[in-house]
């Protein structure tokens, strides 16, 4: 199996900021990121893959009959170009084909997927563990853990996402798992305890009980108060963003709560974050 991870890449590649626009990216970068030889650096390269081509090119390699018109035919022609639809499909059409072989056929299969060199690539082995029907909320959980923790920010995205409905359909239990998260050392792992769980978030469906009672998630969000790392002090003050919404007075009582109990210059940013739109 060929993950372009023995492909030398030049340094001003690796090192490039990214273009702006989807139509300022050079054309050897665009084949590349295509190809899945390299990982996109920024928003703008990442929404430009074309991730069925991207899946062509993959089932080539691999000579395997994952079907590209499966996926094309699932989505209605404005979804072909949504990613947020796109990623899903593909890792049903991954899961699909899964059911026929064997365990250790699919244990070499995924870990081919999730050890790519291509972000793409792992966001589909995302999906495939956030879409397995016969894995419970925790299980999931504990296989997501490796791309949330990703040295990737479409990645750690995706890992949420792919989680997301089997938070929502067993809520109490991914709350209690999710309770270790939010001390982890690695900052990766407790910005997703939260970005999972906010109540309305972003390319996701809303999870009603913590909008009518975001108090069920105060175990999680009372252990970063006061994380000093930027990437969990803004998930939390979105996550408190979006409780106010539905909660105002609610919102307004934990920010308060906090400065009392932890008076730091990170949990001043989280609450003023938190209240901005009250």
């Amino acid at each position: 199996m060929n993950d372009h991870s023995d492909v030398t890449i030049p340094e001003d590649i690796l090192l490039r900021k990214g273009a702006r626009k989807a139509a300022e990216i050079p054309a050897h970068i665009h084949r590349l990121l295509q190809s899945g030889t390299i990982e996109s650096v920024n928003l703008t390269e990442w929404l430009a893959v074309n991730h069925v081509l991207l899946l062509e090119q993959i089932t080539r390699e691999l000579e395997v009959p994952v079907s590209t018109r499966e996926v094309t035919a699932r989505l209605g022609k404005k979804d072909e170009q949504r990613i947020m639809k796109v990623i899903p499909e593909i890792g049903r059409q991954w899961l699909k084909y899964m059911e026929k072989r064997s365990e250790q056929e699919n244990k070499q299969l995924f870990n081919f997927l999730a050890k790519h060199r291509s972000d793409s690539v792992r966001c589909w082995a995302a999906y495939i563990i956030g879409l397995h029907p016969e894995l419970h909320v925790t299980e999931k959980l504990e296989q997501i853990r490796a791309f949330a923790a990703d040295h990737h920010f479409g990645v750690r995205e995706i890992a949420w996402m792919a989680v997301r409905d089997s938070i929502r359909a067993d809520l109490s239990a991914a709350l209690q798992a999710l309770i270790p998260w939010s001390t982890d050392p690695d900052p990766m792992i407790r910005r997703f305890a939260i970005e999972s769980t906010r109540p309305r978030g972003v390319w996701a469906k809303h999870i009603q009980p913590l909008k009518e009672n975001p108090a069920l998630a105060l175990p999680l969000l009372s252990a970063v108060k006061s994380d000093d790392h930027l990437y969990v002090q803004n998930s939390v003050s979105n996550w408190l963003n979006d409780a106010s919404k539905t909660t105002p007075e609610w919102v307004r009582q934990v920010c308060a709560d906090w400065i009392e109990q932890s008076d730091t210059r990170y949990t001043q940013r989280i609450v003023k974050r938190g209240q901005r739109s009250i």
